[in-house]
């Protein structure tokens, strides 16, 4: 019910578009299961369109037969045929810039190749294809190969087979990518393949040498950019970061970082820091924790906590997602505070409000006090109020 809607975007022009897209490919990953993340939300992607996460159906009849091991359990004779592969894009200049790259781990040597117009999800296929070329050309008789994409990995274990034999469509439709997907599928007919997903977001701690090789090929496949594309980054930076506090409850700064890992967007403290610095909403919100504690009165010691609460409107200067009005929520006996910023101060949004943030919180109260404003006393309120018996 309170899932935001994601704008339409045929008023932008294809290279603001582009430029999102390729910000938020970087900055962004899967995150965790039952979390969707922004990556979720996205679903229109230019190269991607015919290409995603399979159904829950197909995704259990995925043979994982030629999976790798861990790099660190391969036998010594066996390492030199491992290959740590990844992909990266960039926008430079007006351009999308593709850069993908390939590293051995034994002789401690990367090779990379670089495009035009592509994605980093395309750049992922060109270094698979370019560790294929190695192989080949070295007439290596298996390849090990060691990938953070789940798109290759996936692929590689069982979804080529699947794509061959339905004449390399889905649902009817080609798949992304169908030529460098049909390349691979050839090459890996004639040379054994087994691929490991290796996960790129441990702790440097944790870290083993697994992950160490793979952040070797990570540094391999980044694109140097000029001054105003970093600066460019760095306003893509703070457009994710501005919608994680948003869509998080304004939460602070460790909170907010908390919330966008969890749902795979990696942010720095920095960027969250300035957002909640500039908040408006942030700003509302502790200007109504000035006000006097509600319980000075002693009229609320008969209530146990959560069981009453007051309620009021603050009026803010409109935000960039159009929203005036903050509904403040006190509860009566510890002065702990709820907001919930609407556009409109009308009795369905204060009903949302009080639904999300206190009776989904805190349990149903046994009495709300308000101003007496049209917002809180009116027939749409006092029927909620009397369903759920509250004063």
């Amino acid at each position: 019910m309170f899932k935001g809607k994601v704008p339409s975007t045929h008023h932008a022009t294809d290279a603001t578009w582009s430029k999102w897209i390729a910000l938020i490919t970087q900055r962004a990953r899967i995150g965790n299961p039952n979390r969707p993340g922004i990556l979720e939300i996205i679903t229109n992607w230019p190269e991607g369109e015919n290409f995603g996460l399979m159904d829950e159906e197909e995704q259990e009849q995925v043979t994982r037969a030629e999976e790798a091991p861990p790099y660190n359990q391969l036998p010594e004779e066996e390492t030199r045929y491992a290959l740590f592969t990844d992909g990266s894009c960039r926008i430079v200049g007006m351009n999308r810039k593709w850069k993908a790259a390939v590293w051995s781990p034994t002789r401690h040597v990367a090779q990379a190749t670089e495009g035009e117009g592509g994605s980093s999800q395309l750049a992922e296929l060109k270094a698979v294809q370019l560790a294929l070329d190695i192989a080949e050309r070295e007439k290596w008789p298996k390849l090990y190969l060691y990938t953070d994409s789940w798109m290759v990995a996936n692929a590689l274990w069982g979804w080529l087979d699947r794509w061959k034999k339905a004449n390399w469509q889905r649902r009817g439709k080609p798949i992304w990518a169908a030529d460098e997907w049909k390349d691979i599928a050839t090459r890996v007919e004639k040379l054994p393949v087994k691929v490991r997903h290796v996960d790129a977001h441990v702790p440097k701690s944790r870290a083993n040498e697994e992950h160490r090789n793979n952040e070797h090929v990570d540094q391999a496949a980044k694109i140097e950019v000029s001054k105003i594309n970093l600066d460019w980054q760095h306003k893509g930076e703070l457009f994710l970061a501005r919608w994680a506090h948003d869509a998080s409850s304004h939460q602070g700064r460790d909170a907010t970082y908390k919330w966008a890992q969890d749902r795979g967007v990696d942010l720095t403290m920095d960027s969250i820091s300035q957002v909640i610095h500039d908040c408006e909403t942030c700003a509302a919100i502790k200007q109504a924790k000035r006000v006097k504690p509600l319980w000075y009165g002693g009229r609320w010691s008969k209530y146990k906590y959560g069981e009453a609460w007051q309620i009021d409107y603050i009026t803010l200067p409109q935000t960039r997602q159009g929203k005036r009005y903050v509904l403040t929520m006190v509860e009566a006996t510890t002065g702990w505070l709820e907001t919930y910023p609407v556009p409109h101060a009308t009795a369905r949004n204060t009903i949302l409000g009080l639904e999300k943030q206190i009776l989904w919180r805190h349990g149903t109260p046994e009495r709300i006090e308000s101003d007496n404003g049209t917002h809180f006393k009116n027939s749409l309120i006092n029927t909620w109020a009397r369903e759920h018996g509250i004063e």
